[in-house]
């Protein structure tokens, strides 16, 4: 190699450059929040966390350090249609229209029903987001789809946001949500109905991408061992996680909570 033993004794022995170590560090700091993501956070969220904690850097060169140790976003599901639509109830008009975003809470709701594996067999999840913030309003599990599951899900939204009446409530048009329990109490609570069209899943996109997400972060590459388990692990990814600390990027990088707080502040 043409380098003397003085040289090469002298290179070895040498400190890291301070720009070395300033990078050791802050890979620290990545690792660290991408750990406390579940392993889900590209660059963007990563830049986004660790300035707000306080950490100066850039995006590129956080994007960088993370290309160079292999640290990396997973990828998000495709949709895959589940609605059975065939039955002879009748059906609502698509009055949302895929007008996604809204200025006020607890003006337009979205719900679906995603199903999950575990070694017991199906666990099915219903839930409703509130279409302002992302955040889920609303959920119910159990090993039976019909509409009791939903009418779980919708209760607890009800419960939980006190909607004013005028309230749009969009889902597909399987035959849980088109039923006529369902549809009362959508009616008792002063709610107007909108469905997607036919076989069209982007007619109710945002709850399709909140699935998406939620087995990409939480359930890929997970065996459950039970119901109950599945369910816990539900629990703590929408409760804890997802509805208080998850980073949107449609919401400005702020977590469902965050966005909504700052929206009355500012209001």
């Amino acid at each position: 190699m043409e380098v003397s033993s003085s040289g090469y004794y002298a290179w070895r022995h040498r400190p890291d450059s301070i720009r070395a170590r300033q990078n050791a560090d802050l890979l620290e700091l990545i690792k660290d929040a991408y750990e406390a993501s579940h392993e889900t956070y590209g660059s963007p969220r990563i830049y986004v966390q660790l300035v707000a904690q306080g950490v100066r850097s850039g995006l590129n060169r956080v994007a960088r350090l993370m290309r160079v140790a292999g640290i990396q976003a997973r990828k998000k599901r495709r949709y895959v249609i589940t609605t059975d639509s065939r039955h002879h109830l009748p059906v609502a008009q698509n009055v949302l229209d895929r007008r996604f975003t809204v200025a006020v809470p607890n003006e337009r709701w979205a719900s679906d029903i995603t199903y999950i594996w575990t070694m017991e067999g199906w666990l099915y999840l219903a839930v409703v987001l509130d279409l302002f913030n992302r955040q889920v309003v609303g959920w119910s599990t159990s090993s039976t789809i019909d509409q009791s599951l939903v009418g779980r899900a919708l209760s607890k939204a009800l419960q939980m946001r006190r909607p004013p009446e005028g309230l749009l409530h969009h889902s597909d048009r399987g035959s849980q949500y088109a039923s006529r329990a369902y549809q009362e109490q959508l009616v008792e609570a002063g709610i107007t109905c909108s469905m997607s069209r036919k076989g069209n899943c982007w007619d109710n996109a945002v709850v399709e991408s909140f699935f998406s997400t939620l087995k990409t972060e939480l359930v890929d590459g997970k065996v459950y061992r039970s119901r109950s388990e599945a369910r816990a692990d539900i629990f703590e990814y929408i409760e804890i996680w997802y509805n208080r600390q998850r980073r949107h990027s449609s919401l400005g990088y702020l977590s469902p909570t965050e966005f909504e707080q700052k929206a009355v502040t500012v209001g």
